[in-house]
């Protein structure tokens, strides 16, 4: 359920990285992307502290590398299923960089992001294709100009820099089960 922006059964991690949407744009794109830090690695709590600007850049060689981006997804879906929350949806996340979708640029103004954890090319876990089912449908009844085709991979948004959620990401088991949960 989503009461206000905020979906209740995720955890909430409030990250500082947003801003508000052009008054003009209603939500009407759900971009999935991938993320690990550092990359391959999984459960740590260190994609939290790089979305809220708590990561520690001394921890990692990598984490230099990305220390001065600015970065938010509204929801993150850990390899074991959980849900967590970090910008609210009524608000703009910073996920989607330089975009376009259908003739629209700038898809932070009109979508919601969601990041897996993962890597292009490592198979995404049965939990996470059941959480990101459930909080899509959930996100479809939230947002009535959210459909199925506007469901897309920031690969489909941003061509020539991404790549995620990458090939490892089962697009036809996703909209099965979204279409079996409706």
């Amino acid at each position: 359920m989503i009461k206000d922006g905020w979906i209740t059964s995720a955890k909430k991690q409030l990250s500082q990285h947003f801003n508000e949407r052009p008054a003009n744009k209603a939500v009407s794109l759900l971009v999935i992307h991938n993320i690990s830090l550092p990359p391959g690695e999984f459960g740590n709590q260190y994609v939290e502290d790089f979305f809220c600007d708590k990561l520690d850049c001394d921890l990692h060689p990598y984490f230099e590398s990305i220390k001065e981006l600015r970065v938010s997804s509204h929801l993150f879906i850990k390899r074991d299923g959980q849900l967590i929350q970090f910008v609210d949806l009524n608000k703009r996340a910073w996920h989607a960089g330089e975009s376009s979708f259908n003739g629209q640029i700038n898809c932070n103004d009109f979508s919601v992001g969601i990041e897996l954890e993962g890597t292009d090319d490592l198979a995404y876990t049965d939990a996470q294709y059941e959480a990101l089912t459930q909080v899509t449908k959930e996100l479809m009844d939230y947002f009535p100009y959210l459909t199925l085709d506007n469901i897309v991979g920031h690969c489909h948004i941003a061509p020539e820099r991404k790549s995620d959620p990458g090939e490892s990401f089962d697009w036809q088991r996703f909209r099965d089960d979204l279409l079996n949960l409706s």
